[in-house]
C-alpha cells in the first residue's frame, strides 16, 4: 500500500524548440535557455521541459512574418516538437507598428525580435516574453498567476502523445475530444473576430454586393417567398463557400506525418476561420436591416411583394441581403494575398519596439 502511494505517473515532457539566428540572436539564446531551464519549472512545476537550440535564420531579410512562421512550423513537424519560439534578427511587425513579438497559437509558433528587446535589460525581457509567450500559445493570455493551472493543463494535454491505435476513423474524434481545453484556449487567444476586418477586400466585396442586393426587387420577392429553412440553408452555405475560400485558397490546410500535430492545426484553423466569418455575416446583417429600413421604402415593397409589409420582411430582406452579400465576401476573399489570410489568422503579443525597455 505504501509502495503504491510513494509511485507517480511520469512528468509530460513540453519540448519547446528554440531556432536562433546566427549571431546576436544565437549569442542571447544560450543565457535564455539558461534562464528558461529555471524558470519553467518554478513556473509549471508539475512539467518537465525539454529546450533544444537549433542556429537557422530560417528565411532571407526580405522574407515577411508569414514566410517566418511557415518555415519554423517546418522545423516543428520535421522535430516533432510541441512549441517552437524563433528568435530573429529581423523586425516583426503589426500594420505598420514595429512590436517585440508575434505569436500564432494554431501554428504553436512565436517569433522574437531580438532587435526590438533593445540595448539595456536583454537578457531579463527575453525571459519575461518567451514565458509569456509559451502561455499565449496555449491560450492563455491573463497574466494572472491563478490560472497557470489552466496553462499547465493545456500544455499537458499539448505533450501528451496519443499512439495511434484502433481504427482512424476515430482517431480524429479522439485527439479532438482529448484537446478540447486546448483546442478551445488556442481558438480563443487567436481572436477570430477581428478575421473580418483584416480581410479588407473581402469585406469591401461583401459590402458592395449586398448595397446593390439590397435595392433590387427581385431580391425583396425572393425572400418573401423563401421559408425560414431556405433562407437559413443560404446563409450556411455562404458562410461555409467563405471559409473554405479562405483556408484553401489561403494555403491554411496543412498536411504532414505528424498526425496529432496536423489535425490540431487544421481544427483550430477552420474554427478561427469559421468564427471569423459568422462575425462578419452578423455584422453585415445588422447593416443590411440598417439599410433596409432607411433605403426601402414600405409602400415600395409592399407593392413588390403584393401584401403589407412589418419589420418581418425587412429582416427577411437583410437575412437574404446579407447572405448574398456574404458570397460577394468569399469573391473579395479570392483576391486576398496569402500573406494578409495567414496575418489575419495570427495573433500578436508584445510591446511597439521603442517602448520602455
Amino acid at each position: 500500500m505504501q509502495a503504491a502511494e510513494t509511485h507517480r505517473a511520469p512528468t509530460a515532457e513540453v519540448v519547446v524548440g528554440l531556432i536562433a539566428a546566427p549571431g546576436a540572436s544565437q549569442r542571447l539564446t544560450g543565457d535564455l535557455v539558461s534562464d528558461l531551464q529555471q524558470a519553467l519549472p518554478q513556473r509549471h512545476p508539475t512539467l518537465a521541459w525539454r529546450l533544444p537550440v537549433i542556429e537557422d535564420a530560417l528565411v532571407q531579410s526580405t522574407a515577411g512574418d508569414a514566410e517566418l512562421v511557415a518555415a519554423a512550423r517546418d522545423q516543428l513537424l520535421e522535430h516533432d516538437w510541441d512549441l517552437v519560439i524563433c528568435l530573429t534578427d529581423l523586425p516583426v511587425r503589426v500594420g505598420r507598428r514595429s512590436v517585440v513579438a508575434h505569436a500564432s497559437p494554431v501554428h504553436s509558433v512565436a517569433v522574437v525580435s531580438v532587435p526590438a528587446l533593445g540595448a539595456v535589460g536583454v537578457r531579463r525581457r527575453a525571459l519575461d516574453t518567451v514565458t509569456g509567450l509559451i502561455d499565449t500559445l496555449v491560450g492563455e493570455t491573463d497574466p494572472d498567476p491563478a490560472n497557470r493551472s489552466k496553462t499547465a493543463q493545456r500544455l499537458r494535454e499539448l505533450a501528451d502523445d496519443e499512439e495511434e491505435q484502433g481504427p482512424a476513423l476515430f482517431y480524429p474524434a479522439r485527439v479532438l475530444t482529448g484537446n478540447l481545453r486546448l483546442l478551445t484556449g488556442m481558438v480563443r487567444a487567436n481572436r477570430p473576430w477581428r478575421l473580418a476586418v483584416s480581410l479588407s477586400r473581402a469585406l469591401t466585396a461583401a459590402v458592395a454586393a449586398g448595397v446593390f442586393a439590397l435595392v433590387t426587387g427581385d431580391i425583396w420577392r425572393l425572400s418573401d417567398a423563401f421559408g425560414a429553412v431556405r433562407l437559413s440553408t443560404i446563409a450556411v452555405a455562404a458562410v461555409v463557400a467563405v471559409v473554405v475560400t479562405l483556408v484553401v485558397g489561403g494555403n491554411l490546410w496543412e498536411r504532414g506525418r505528424q498526425r496529432r500535430q496536423v489535425m490540431l492545426f487544421n481544427a483550430a484553423t477552420v474554427i478561427t476561420v469559421l468564427i471569423g466569418v459568422v462575425a462578419l455575416y452578423a455584422a453585415l446583417f445588422v447593416l443590411a436591416a440598417i439599410l433596409a429600413g432607411a433605403l426601402v421604402a414600405p409602400r415600395l415593397l409592399a407593392e413588390s411583394l403584393g401584401h403589407p409589409v412589418g419589420i418581418v420582411d425587412y429582416l427577411r430582406v437583410a437575412w437574404f441581403t446579407s447572405s448574398l452579400a456574404t458570397v460577394g465576401g468569399a469573391l473579395g476573399a479570392g483576391l486576398e494575398s496569402d500573406e494578409a489570410v495567414h496575418e489575419a489568422a495570427y495573433t500578436y503579443r508584445g510591446s511597439e519596439e521603442g517602448g520602455d525597455r
